[in-house]
């Protein structure tokens, strides 16, 4: 029986761009994201998790076959697609990735539908940074950057950027300082995170909660997982979510 049977499929439609959407469950809402190379078994597997702690998750398909196991075919497949796509700024620095406003459509979309006081937002890996931009719009509260890895850590500083342009960056920092705190969660030795964590201290202050293992592993809640992680960002998404903000 396929992972995705009990889900909802469905689509949607900002800027011009249409991407496909899964959907499963009740209560306030969670935005999955998922890493390259797709919707892997794991990341699935991680958004069932969500589901059964009463949440409405919609999983949005970005890239890659859904359901397919990582391996060197399906990133080989996947990741000469990603990096010429124009949705997805994968070397500049100080730009946000033109997907971020399709995201934050959704974003928006669905806090309509489910209500509360907002909705999460989990990005992972070639993912984790659309979190941070994803909260640009105010009906995001729950923002998690799982390993963020764009723009690809080649130089210092390419390895300190948070993929966001200036403006953005600001609206960021006066949400954060007004009450909206970002989770991120890495390896310390995972070279694919540069040294972005240092960067969201410096930006953030106390309002970056950084959980942090050590070893050099990269999926914190998938491949790699550690359920330390996993129920970190649970916990934080039932607070942020079930409590006005």
């Amino acid at each position: 029986m396929s992972l995705l049977s009990s889900w909802t499929r469905g689509e949607h439609t900002a800027d011009d761009t249409t991407h496909p959407t899964y959907r499963k469950g009740s209560g306030t809402g969670v935005i999955v994201v998922h890493e390259l190379p797709g919707m892997t078994p794991d990341v699935i597997a991680f958004a069932e998790e969500v589901v059964a702690r009463g949440h409405t998750v919609v999983m949005p398909h970005l890239f890659g076959e859904p359901e397919a196991t990582p391996g060197v075919r399906s990133f080989a497949s996947t990741v000469p697609k990603v990096c010429v796509s124009r949705e997805f700024t994968t070397l500049a620095t100080g730009r946000t990735s033109p997907v971020a406003v399709w995201l934050r459509s959704l974003a928006r979309n669905l806090h309509a539908d489910v209500g509360g006081p907002g909705v999460g937002a989990v990005g992972m890996c070639f993912t984790g940074g659309f979190a941070l931009a994803m909260m640009v719009d105010p009906s995001v509260v729950a923002p998690v950057v799982a390993q963020p890895s764009l723009p690809f850590a080649i130089g210092r500083t390419r390895a300190a950027d948070l993929g966001l342009s200036p403006a953005d960056l600001d609206v960021v920092k006066r949400r954060a300082a007004a009450g909206c705190p970002v989770l991120g969660l890495r390896y310390g030795a995972d070279r694919a995170t540069g040294t972005r964590f240092t960067t969201l201290r410096h930006e953030l202050g106390d309002h970056f909660i950084a959980v942090e293992f050590e070893g050099k592993g990269h999926a914190t809640l998938t491949e790699n997982r550690q359920q330390v992680g996993v129920d970190r960002v649970l916990d934080f998404l039932d607070e942020r979510l079930s409590h006005p903000v």
